[in-house]
C-alpha cells in the first residue's frame, strides 16, 4: 500500500520515466505477431495475385532486416538504375529470395560543375576521387556543338581568369621547371625568339603588368572592391603619393601606345574600376588602323569623350533616323546633331500644317524630347551594347583623354587613388614581369571497369589572347592531339569579340611582315589577325580530338 506523501501526485511521472515507457511500448508492439499477409496487402494487389499476374515482391513492413511472415525482405528496385539493369520479375516468384541490387552508374557531370568536384594536389600522393566525370572530355549537348570542325580555334579577345585542361596523359612536364629551363624561357620571351614545338610552358605564362603591388589583386578591377577591402593602401589619403603614382602610370601608358603605334606591341589592355579598354595595333582583327574598344560605357563617359572631340561609334547600335552616328561609323559634332534633330522634329509635325490643325494640337517641348532621347541612351549603360569603338588618330586623342580624366581613378572605396592596371604581352617602360600560376593535378575517376587516371592542368591569372593560343599549341603537341578545356572569361571583356565593319581587305602577308617584331609567335600572330567571329560571347568549352577542335561559346 502506497504511503501518502504531502504534495505528491500518483499520476505524475518524470520525463525519463515517460521516455522509458514509450520505448517499452515500442518493443511490445514489435514483439507482437504480425497480421496475416492477406490483411497487409492492398485489395488491388490481392486481386492481381489471384489473376496470376507477375508482380514485384511487396516491400516488407518491418524495415530493412524484417520481413513479412518471417521471410527475407525483398530488395526494392533502384529508381535511378539503368533500364537494362532492371530486375526480372517473371523468372522468380513474388516471395522468392532477394536478388542483388544492381549498381547505379556514376552520373556524368557537366564541365561547368567542376568547381564542385574534389581535387587534390598530385604531390605528395595520389588520391582516389569518385566525384569526377567518367571521361576526360567535356560533354556537349547536341545543339551546342558546331556543325563544322576546325584545326584551329577562333580568335578570342576576352581576358580569361582561369583555364582548366584535362587529358588522359599526364602533365608532369609542367610541374617543376629546372633552373636552366626557366632561364631559357625568360630569355626567349624577352628577346621574342621563335622556338619550335614542343617548348617550355614558361614562355607561355609570362605577361607584363603596371602597377605591380604584390599584396593587392590588380586584375580584375571591375567589382574588385570586396577583394581589396582591408588591404593596405597608403596612397588613399595622400595626395602627393597619388600624384606620383599617376605620373608613373602616365609614362607607362604613353610608352605602351608608342610601342603599339610602331607595331612593336600587338595589343594591350587598360583596366579601370569602371571599364576596360583594348588597344590593338593596325593589322590585327582585320583592321588597317589602330583601334580601341571600351566596355562597358555610360552616357556620362560618352558625353565627355564627345566634348573632347573624340570621334567614336557604337558598333552594336543599329543605325536609324534619330541615331547620332553617321553611316561611316564616326560621331557627329554637337552642332550638327542638334541641327539634324531640329530638322527631324519639324518634318514630323509638317503633316499637321497640311491638315490645318497645327494650332489645335500641342507640340511636345524641346525639354521633353531631349529627356526622352537621354532615357534611351541611359538604358544601354553598363551593358555590352554600350561598347565604344575608336579608330585611327582618334586613339591618340583618347590616350590624352584617359591620362587627364579625373573619373579614371576612384575617389573613394578600396580602389581610391589607385591607377588603372596595364596588361601587355611585351615589356614596356615601368612594367613588371609576372607569371600565370600553373598547377598540375592527378585524380582517379570511376569507370565501368574500375578506376582510371585523369590528369588536369589549372592556369589562373589574367590570361590574354596570346597566352591562350600559345598554351593550346603547346598542349596540342604534348598531349598527342587530345585534351579538353574549360575557360572562365572576364565577362566585361567578352564583347571585344564583335566583328567590326572593315573598309578594305588586308593583305595578310604584308600584315605579318610589318608585325614580325611585335613579340608574338608567327602562328599566334596569324590567329590574332583574323576577323573575330564570336560576337558578344567568348569561348567557354573546348575539346580537341585527333587534332580537331570542337568548341562552345
Amino acid at each position: 500500500m502506497a504511503l501518502s506523501v504531502p504534495g505528491y501526485s500518483p499520476g505524475f511521472r518524470k520525463p525519463p520515466e515517460v521516455v522509458r515507457l514509450r520505448r517499452k511500448r515500442a518493443r511490445s508492439r514489435g514483439a507482437a505477431a504480425s497480421p496475416p499477409r492477406e490483411l497487409t496487402e492492398p485489395a488491388a494487389r490481392r486481386a492481381a495475385l489471384v489473376a496470376g499476374l507477375p508482380l514485384r515482391p511487396f516491400p516488407a513492413a518491418g524495415g530493412r532486416g524484417g520481413g513479412s511472415g518471417g521471410g527475407p525482405a525483398a530488395a526494392r528496385r533502384n529508381p535511378f538504375a539503368r533500364l537494362d539493369n532492371r530486375p526480372r520479375v517473371a523468372a522468380e516468384p513474388p516471395d522468392g529470395p532477394a536478388r542483388e541490387q544492381p549498381e547505379a552508374p556514376v552520373p556524368f557531370l557537366d564541365s561547368n560543375q567542376e568547381n564542385d568536384l574534389l581535387w587534390e594536389e598530385k604531390f605528395p600522393e595520389r588520391t582516389t576521387v569518385t566525384e569526377l566525370p567518367q571521361t576526360s572530355h567535356v560533354s556537349f549537348s547536341e545543339p551546342d556543338i558546331p556543325s563544322s570542325k576546325s584545326t584551329e580555334l577562333p580568335v578570342d579577345w576576352s581576358i580569361k581568369t582561369r583555364l582548366l585542361f584535362t587529358s588522359s596523359q599526364p602533365f608532369t612536364w609542367a610541374d617543376h621547371l629546372k633552373a636552366q629551363e626557366e632561364a631559357q624561357g625568360l630569355v626567349q620571351h624577352c628577346r621574342a625568339t621563335e622556338v619550335t614545338l614542343p617548348k617550355s610552358i614558361q614562355q607561355s605564362l609570362i605577361y607584363w603588368l603596371h602597377p605591380a603591388l604584390s599584396w593587392l589583386p590588380l586584375f580584375p578591377r571591375i567589382g574588385a572592391d570586396r577583394k581589396m577591402a582591408g588591404k593596405t593602401s597608403p596612397w588613399s589619403n595622400d595626395a602627393t603619393l597619388q600624384h606620383v603614382l599617376m605620373s608613373d602610370w602616365s609614362v607607362s601608358f604613353t610608352s605602351l601606345y608608342n610601342l603599339l603605334k610602331t607595331k612593336l606591341c600587338p595589343y594591350f589592355y587598360v583596366c579601370t574600376y569602371q571599364f576596360t579598354v583594348l588597344f590593338r595595333a593596325a593589322g590585327l582583327a582585320g583592321s588597317d588602323l589602330i583601334t580601341a574598344l571600351i566596355s562597358p560605357t555610360t552616357r556620362g563617359l560618352r558625353e565627355a569623350m564627345r566634348n573632347e572631340g573624340i570621334e567614336f561609334s557604337l558598333p552594336l547600335i543599329k543605325e536609324s533616323g534619330h541615331k547620332k552616328e553617321t553611316a561611316s561609323g564616326t560621331s557627329l559634332g554637337y552642332g550638327e546633331e542638334q541641327a539634324i534633330s531640329d530638322e527631324d522634329e519639324e518634318e514630323s509635325f509638317s503633316w499637321l500644317e497640311e491638315m490645318g490643325v497645327q494650332d489645335k494640337i500641342k507640340k511636345p517641348d524641346i525639354l521633353s524630347i531631349k529627356l526622352r532621347k537621354e532615357k534611351h541612351e541611359v538604358q544601354m549603360d553598363h551593358r555590352p551594347e554600350s561598347v565604344v569603338l575608336v579608330k585611327g588618330i582618334n586613339t591618340f586623342t583618347l590616350l590624352n583623354f584617359l591620362i587627364n580624366s579625373k573619373s579614371l581613378v576612384a575617389t573613394s572605396g578600396p580602389q581610391a587613388g589607385l591607377p588603372p592596371t596595364l596588361l601587355s604581352p611585351v615589356a614596356f617602360r615601368g612594367a613588371t614581369m609576372q607569371m600565370l600560376k600553373a598547377r598540375s593535378v592527378n585524380v582517379k575517376t570511376q569507370a565501368l571497369s574500375g578506376y582510371r587516371d585523369q590528369f588536369s592542368l589549372e592556369i589562373t591569372g589574367p590570361i590574354m589572347p596570346h597566352s591562350l593560343h600559345s598554351l593550346t599549341m603547346l598542349l596540342k603537341s604534348s598531349q598527342s592531339g587530345s585534351f579538353s578545356a574549360v575557360l572562365y572569361p572576364h565577362e566585361p571583356t567578352a564583347v571585344f569579340n564583335i566583328c567590326l565593319q572593315m573598309d578594305k581587305v588586308l593583305d595578310m602577308e604584308v600584315v605579318h611582315k610589318e608585325l614580325t617584331n611585335c613579340g608574338l609567335h608567327p602562328n599566334t600572330l596569324e590567329q590574332l589577325s583574323q576577323i573575330p567571329l564570336l560576337g558578344k560571347s567568348s569561348l567557354r568549352n573546348v575539346v580537341l580530338r585527333d587534332y580537331i577542335y570542337n568548341w562552345r561559346s
